[in-house]
């Protein structure tokens, strides 16, 4: 029979309180979280994405959620979503032919960027081909001064014909940028008023309402970057919300964006670059929130799924967060060979292969694990639905680390001897190894290269891996944490409950959030505090408008501001009092150096300090704040549900190791690995030796220190 790629667990008692579902859509599987307020209960699904039309697995998942139930679609609450979609739709370059509106002279801004070169020594040196063509770019006859003052009104004639010029080459879409539009927003508004008369329905994306910050190539990359994928995520956003009416929810929908908050679909439509992590950052929301739990601060989240792997550091409970991102990577691991732009994001770093990644042998004849990957379609060998490349999951399931008639609860049984004869056929006989080696060469390799990637970007900020413990969670994570986190030497691992599905129940304790910046140039000692406090008011009525749908009168503020020593290029961003009373220059200049010190090691003495951009957040308080809903433990069901062999290297070979089903472990339950710990989501890896323990919270811990 083929497999569906269909996963809905049992729930417990669901009551008739109202009902909340997270979805995450990744490369390979949608994942679905449903509970209702205050209730132990989870219901998990995972479904194969469909990369054709992703909201077709959304419709279908919330469907065979509600008929698990019983419950009507009236009872559903509230639909919170995370994807991909942006992100993908930029690396693949199939978002809609966009026309480009910028001061005259300036249109080649998009090639000649921030002038780094990411390889000084590369003579070849690759950078991404800009989204909008010379040919799709018009130069405005137009000039606003740095201060605001608009020395030369828009031509609204030449305007015109410049927007039918790009009517007659197609664009479906017009992003517009000019010089110092962050100042004074005249200009731009006065070109939006044209297009709206020239064509009324085509999407137009200002940068002084997208990003209003200084730093003309990164105000205008998030500008193309929105108008270019802004048509497909408007679309998709439509089909979905078709396809839930069609179900009769009528439950609003919320998007999760890089920032780790919630906005309403209709803003997520219209500022869709913003969502370029929202899977990643539900992730290492659901993280934080569960160390919080087991009582830790200081965290490394390790998100593996079948995609890809990225990590996130939390700080003080809390993600960091950053304004500074980068889309589609040259080089996947090079810092400065994307598009980069200002968005506040959950500060992620990717940091290797997933579960679908597919293993190659390149021309010196070495082995390799990705980039690629086979995604759903065709999926791994062992999916049995047409892959032939062999990848990461094929050789865990040789390794004896998955359980063939157990994947996805028994929903998706795996096909063992594809996987063998694909690992054999393609890469085992031209290396001139066993098949069993050449599987643990490739668990090994991710492995590595997770690790020492991990390693590079929690030293770059000045911290020692050793003083933090991991977080795992993701369909691949669980089964790949413990021989990551021995190479990092952290205290221990943290696998959630439902580790397999930890970024859709982040979205459940995400918050509502808005963001703003205003580039508001001066000396500290000379700053008009009154102009920006007027500012701060701006951004604020500005953010409360945007979430007022979601937070009603529940919100709270949270200002800060970019500063630097006067000259340099780039700043740091500090928090700043709410409470105007409690601001001095003298207590903001400490603020600085102490975020100065801790990223460069050194401050400069008696320097005059610029401010450079003001920046606010409205944050929603809702249940989110509640404690972290956990599944109950199945009374009545055996600990041990069987025992398998698994490989754990030459040292010791394939040892027997107990199944654990881990609906069965009670807190405070403890034992000692080899051991292989199985829920319908993911499985967790013990290593031989490992000490392993339950916590209150229903926490799977492992002590490595």
């Amino acid at each position: 029979m083929q497999a569906s790629g269909n996963n809905f667990g049992a729930s417990s008692d669901v009551g008739r309180s109202p009902l909340r579902v997270g979805i995450d859509i990744g490369g390979t599987f949608t994942d679905f979280v449903l509970t209702g307020p205050g209730e132990t209960g989870l219901l998990i699904g995972k479904r194969l994405t469909t990369p054709d039309d992703p909201s077709r697995a959304v419709v279908e998942g919330v469907a065979e959620l509600l008929a698990r139930t019983g419950r009507p679609p009236e009872d559903l609450e509230v639909v919170i979503h995370a994807t991909t979609l942006v992100t993908n739709t930029v690396i693949e370059r199939t978002g809609a032919k966009v026309g480009l509106l910028t001061t005259a002279g300036f249109r080649d801004v998009l090639e000649i960027g921030n002038e780094l070169r990411y390889d000084i020594y590369d003579l070849f040196m690759r950078r991404p081909e800009p989204l909008v063509p010379r040919r799709l770019r018009k130069g405005i006859a137009e000039r606003t001064m740095a201060d605001g003052t608009v020395l030369k009104p828009v031509d609204r004639d030449a305007a015109a014909a410049a927007v039918r010029e790009l009517l007659a080459e197609g664009v479906e879409s017009i992003a517009v940028c000019l010089l110092h539009a962050y100042a004074s927003p005249d200009n731009e508004r006065a070109l939006r008023d044209v297009i709206s008369a020239v064509a009324p329905a085509l999407p137009v994306t200002l940068s002084s309402a997208l990003l209003p910050e200084v730093r003309e190539y990164e105000r205008l990359l998030a500008t193309v970057i929105n108008a270019f994928v802004q048509p497909r995520i408007r679309a998709y956003l439509d089909r979905l919300g078709r396809g839930l009416a069609d179900l009769d929810v009528a439950a609003p929908l919320y998007i999760m964006q890089s920032s780790g908050g919630l906005t309403t679909a209709r803003q997520a439509a219209i500022e869709p670059v913003t969502l370029n992590e929202s899977g990643p950052a539900a992730g290492a929301i659901c993280a934080a929130r569960t160390g919080r739990t087991a009582g830790l601060d200081r965290l490394i989240s390790f998100d593996m799924g079948g995609t890809t792997a990225k990590t996130a550091l939390i700080l003080d409970g809390k993600p960091s967060i950053s304004v500074d991102q980068e889309f589609a990577r040259m080089e996947r691991f090079r810092q400065g060979s994307g598009f980069p732009i200002r968005i506040p994001s959950v500060e992620l770093i990717e940091i290797g292969a997933g579960g679908g990644s597919t293993v190659w042998i390149d021309e010196l004849g070495l082995m390799k694990v990705g980039p690629r990957s086979a995604g759903s379609k065709p999926g791994p060998v062992c999916y049995g639905l047409g892959g032939t490349q062999p990848t990461v999951t094929d050789a865990d399931l040789l390794l004896g680390y998955l359980d063939c008639a157990a994947f996805l609860g028994g929903e998706m049984p795996l096909d063992f001897d594809r996987a063998h004869d694909a690992i054999e056929t393609r890469l085992a006989r031209p290396l001139g190894l066993s098949v069993i080696e050449t599987a643990w060469g490739i668990h090994q390799i991710v492995n590595e290269n997770m690790a020492l990637a991990s390693r590079i970007h929690i030293i770059e900020r000045g911290e020692d891996p050793r003083n933090f413990s991991m977080i795992a969670f993701g369909g691949a994570g669980p089964v790949h944490a413990q021989g990551v986190a021995s190479r990092l030497g952290v205290r221990g691992v943290i696998f959630p409950v439902a580790a397999g599905a930890a970024s859709a129940l982040g979205l459940l304790l995400a918050r509502p959030l808005a963001c703003a910046v205003r580039t508001c140039l001066c000396l500290l000692d000379r700053a008009d505090w009154q102009r920006i406090d007027a500012l701060y008011a701006q951004m604020q009525a500005q953010t409360v408008s945007t979430l007022s749908a979601i937070v009603g009168e529940r919100w709270t503020v949270g200002l800060a501001m970019d500063l630097r020593y006067a000259g340099q290029g780039y700043s740091v961003t500090i928090p700043m009092p709410v409470d105007d009373g409690e601001r001095s220059t003298d207590t903001i200049r400490d603020a600085f150096e102490q975020v100065y010190a801790r990223a460069f090691g050194r401050i400069v003495a008696d320097r005059p300090l610029e401010i450079v951009n003001l920046r606010l957040s409205i944050h929603g308080t809702d249940e989110a704040d509640s404690p972290l809903i956990v599944r109950e433990t199945v009374a009545g069901v055996t600990t041990r549900a069987s025992d398998r062999k698994a490989y754990f290297g030459k040292a010791h070979g394939h040892l027997w190791c107990p199944v654990l089903r881990r609906s069965a472990l009670a807190p405070g339950v403890r034992g000692e690995g080899p051991a292989l710990v199985e829920e319908r989501e993911s499985t967790i890896v013990v290593g031989p030796g490992q000490r392993w323990r339950v916590d209150d919270a229903g926490n799977f811990i492992l002590d490595l220190q």
